[in-house]
């Protein structure tokens, strides 16, 4: 499977169809990801593990969503079920990427409280207050450990971006389907880094109307995946069979509108050749109004609804019937 390196301006691509994946089912996107939001919420309820758990089987439910974008695309309807569709396909898997990745998380937390301190555990943890004069170092513990933790969660984070799509649409081992997803998202770093600023812009922008524009954002992102997934290993855009199809089905009533009028034509061009044809064989007979003659009414001559065997006797008529002076 081919890795593609694309454009820096594709990284706002991906978002702008995102939304457009998004605008051809609004409301079962919401709900799709309302279900989502509630099962995370209900999961992280279980005590010590919730959180642990959700995190296991974030990558089933990432992609069946993935799945749900493919039936979009496809012109099939996204639905609820599709959040569960990974189970019954590569739960373990997609398993695995999780566990993969929870295990980077704790360990990329370990480091950090090992970096920032019993101080900054406490702090963080139990909200204990520290004295103005370790507050200092507390605090240039704290910076460093966020950096370290930033500089250690892009790279997990870049594994864990494309891998469930890869395992569910093209069956690749769990972890070198990490492997592929991490070298994606680093051959294409640039593109990456104009989608997570525009993310950013966009993030503060839909916070700011007290979180409303999150509706529209979160689904946004979730197709946002699907395309760069497609842009990246695919190299192709976005393309719907539903608007294919009825352009095809207009075409063919369109071809079959003019090949119904030209056979009209031809069977109304051929009636006339046969009628026209009958009534040269058949031909309908006539009395010359001079001469009482007898004769086909194809080869008298007509005058005022008059039929005559020559002009000769035509003229003879006309003469007869004027009156003498």
């Amino acid at each position: 499977m081919e890795i593609h390196q694309v454009n820096a301006k594709q990284g706002l691509q991906w978002i702008l169809s995102g939304f457009y994946l998004f605008r051809k089912a609004p409301m079962a996107w919401v709900m799709v990801c309302f279900t989502l939001v509630l099962i995370a919420m209900t999961i992280s309820l279980i005590p010590l593990l919730g959180k642990f758990i959700f995190t296991l089987i974030s990558s089933i439910f990432l992609a069946g969503i993935m799945m749900g974008c493919k039936d979009l695309e496809q012109g099939k309807p996204l639905e609820i079920v599709h959040l569960f569709a990974a189970f019954k396909t590569n739960a373990a898997p997609l398993i695995t990427i999780g566990g993969i990745y929870l295990i980077g998380q704790i360990l990329i937390i370990g480091l950090v409280m090992l970096i920032g301190g019993s101080q900054m555990t406490d702090m963080l943890l139990y909200g204990k207050r520290v004295d103005e004069s370790e507050l200092m170092g507390v605090m240039s513990n704290f910076l460093t450990a966020s950096l370290i933790m930033l500089v250690l969660s892009i790279p997990l984070m870049m594994a864990s971006w494309f891998s469930p799509l890869l395992v569910i649409f093209h069956n690749v081992p769990p972890v070198i389907a990490m492997q592929r997803s991490f070298f994606a998202c680093l051959k294409n770093f640039v593109p990456f880094q104009v989608y997570g600023i525009t993310l950013i812009v966009l993030t503060i922008l839909c916070i700011m109307p007290y979180g409303v524009g999150l509706v529209i954002l979160i689904p946004t992102v979730f197709a946002s995946i699907y395309v760069s997934y497609k842009d990246i290993f695919l190299a192709e855009p976005l393309r719907f069979k539903n608007n294919e199809s009825e352009h095809d089905h207009q075409k063919v009533n369109w071809q079959n509108k003019d090949e119904e009028s030209a056979k009209n034509d031809n069977e109304i061009k051929s009636e006339a050749i046969d009628l026209k044809g009958e009534g040269l064989e058949s031909g309908e007979n006539v009395h010359c109004a001079h001469c009482n003659t007898s004769l086909s009414r194809n080869d008298a001559i007509e005058d005022k609804s008059l039929f005559f065997c020559s002009e000769e006797h035509r003229r003879l008529h006309q003469f007869a019937d004027k009156p003498e002076k």
